[in-house]
């Protein structure tokens, strides 16, 4: 790719969101808006070849977008509305569309916040929220969408078709609701995140570009809503996590796990962005918070020079008043891993007493864990190749079928 196309490449990436954003405000409908984004991007690269890369080359594709949106929205028949709705008595008044377009104009970081929590919008189906977050948010194309989420080219766009179209019927261009809308955004940038720290399907253990992509919307979101106290848990749970990104592969590529990663690997500046962002979502009065609390547990590992120094105690305990705050099978599953390190693998496997997840290959793949430090080596065994019959990621089955030849476990 030469110069100019990079440039029309990262400015797309960091730009496109936004005037997505604006232009769906502007015309009522996020699947125009994405339209008439991508037109603008048709003529730079129509244009910005032979012509050179504007100064300015985000606000020539905002402006060019915005003209787009002044030339549908006359055709619409809507320019009387909108020039109604910023306080215009008379549509003659106006015929110069830089002006027009620059009294449409609001605040940008309302814009982006609405568009992120339309993508998120509770009413669509996650596998839906996850592809609608990657297009408009992370301006992936639906083929780079599918091969993240490694799913057909079809799909991915059957996806992301549907949800415009569920948006469209809804109607969300309403006042957004925080408190309400809120769980269901950090969800999915979770999700999205979690899917490039430790891929469910497919041969890679990782897939870095994800989780790059769920942290720059983390990032956002904390400029969209500095008081939200566990938007900063999120990021600092994403940063604490994301540091050991270098330490979880071999040279070779093999998948290291957390007890024998070099811990010289672990990106400390990652680290201290964490922990600052976890001290402000406590001190924002969210210690309690389910991604706060997921932070502080990131953190005893951040803290800990070496696998044998971790505070599994403070984990343990941690974890207890998580499982309270916000139930649930897996987080029960995690609060026995840490248990069996704190007090003993009996202990934990106990906790496992009565843990349904159908299907979760991790469930087995602790059971075995447990079990062979208990000396019960045979049941290991059988737990392991379970967990590496349930698994859909080639790298962590090899790892289950290697204990499972071994009898021996160790850590997730």
């Amino acid at each position: 790719m030469d110069t100019t196309g990079r440039a029309i490449e990262a400015v797309w990436r960091i730009e496109a969101p936004k005037i997505i954003a604006t232009l769906t405000r502007l015309v009522g409908d996020v699947g125009l808006a994405e339209e008439l984004t991508q037109d603008a991007l048709v003529v730079a690269l129509e244009r910005w070849p032979a012509d050179g890369v504007p100064a300015n080359p985000a606000g020539w594709l905002t402006s060019t977008a915005k003209h787009r949106a002044v030339d549908a929205l006359r055709r619409r028949g809507a320019y009387a509305a909108k020039l109604a709705e910023i306080g215009r008595d008379q549509v003659e008044a106006v015929d110069d569309e830089d002006e027009w377009a620059q009294r449409l104009d609001g605040r940008i970081e309302d814009d982006l916040l609405r568009l992120i929590f339309m993508a998120c919008h509770p009413q669509l189906t996650t596998e839906t929220r996850v592809a609608l977050t990657l297009r408009l948010l992370g301006g992936l194309s639906t083929a780079e969408i599918a091969r993240a989420l490694l799913i057909s080219e079809a799909t991915a766009g059957q996806r992301i078709s549907r949800g415009k179209k569920t948006l469209a019927a809804i109607g969300v261009l309403g006042e957004v609701e925080t408190k309400e809308r809120l769980p269901s955004v950090l969800e999915v940038t979770y999700l999205i995140f979690n899917e490039g720290y430790a891929a469910t399907a497919g041969d890679d253990w990782m897939r870095p570009a994800l989780g790059a992509e769920a942290l720059r919307l983390g990032r956002v979101l904390v400029g969209l809503l500095p008081a939200e106290p566990e938007v900063h848990g999120l990021v600092a749970l994403m940063e604490l996590q994301a540091s050991r990104t270098r330490a979880r592969t071999a040279p070779d590529g093999a998948p290291v796990l957390l007890p024998d990663q070099d811990r010289r690997l672990w990106d400390r500046l990652l680290i201290r962005r964490g922990l600052a962002a976890l001290e402000r979502a406590q001190e924002l009065g969210g210690a309690f918070g389910p991604y706060v609390l997921q932070a502080a547990i990131a953190a005893c590992h951040a803290r800990a020079a070496t696998a044998d120094e971790t505070d599994w105690p403070e984990i343990a305990a941690i974890y207890q008043v998580l499982a309270s705050v916000s139930p649930s099978p897996v987080v029960t599953l995690n609060q026995a891993v840490a248990v069996g390190m704190a007090e003993g693998p009996a202990a934990g496997l106990a906790l496992l007493d009565g843990v349904t997840l159908d299907g979760y290959a991790l469930l087995p793949a602790v059971r075995g864990d447990l079990l062979a430090r208990l000396g019960r080596h045979d049941e290991a065994r059988a737990a392991f190749r379970l967990a590496a019959e349930l698994t859909r990621n080639g790298a962590e089955r090899e790892i289950f079928l290697s204990r499972a030849s071994a009898g021996a476990g160790a850590d997730l």
